[in-house]
């Protein structure tokens, strides 16, 4: 799937990232968490993001991965969507769900709007 972020919600879902870090730091930081072990096990963010708002995950599920890594990585997705915070920051990704999982991923991480506006390839 092709997607283009304007630089300028890329701005704004930042500022709103940035907000939500220091409103809701407990939130904040379980997201960090999930980001970064999406990263480490090498699966898309809009995977992350399916699971997340509760869509279909089937077109970005990882391919020949084990079974039981899928399932513990389910669970812990489970443990931030049971939080109590957790409808703040699916309200994050709801707004700024144009802008893609993968750069509001991205830019919780810290990389720059400037390097993520444009067309992007998203799988």
């Amino acid at each position: 799937m092709l997607v283009s972020a304007n630089y300028e919600d890329l701005i704004d879902a930042k500022m709103a990232i940035e907000h939500l870090g220091e409103t809701k730091p407990s939130i904040y930081h379980m997201f960090l968490n999930i980001i970064e072990l999406t990263r480490k096990l090498n699966f898309g963010y809009q995977y992350m993001g399916a699971l997340l708002m509760d869509e279909d995950p089937s077109e970005f599920k990882p391919v020949g991965q084990d079974d039981y890594v899928l399932s513990v990585y389910q669970k812990e997705i489970e443990k931030l969507k049971r939080d109590q915070k957790f409808s703040e920051l699916k309200q994050l990704l709801k707004e700024y769900e144009q802008v893609s999982y993968a750069n509001i991923s991205k830019l919780a991480l810290g990389n720059p709007p400037r390097e993520l506006a444009g067309p992007t390839v998203i799988h």
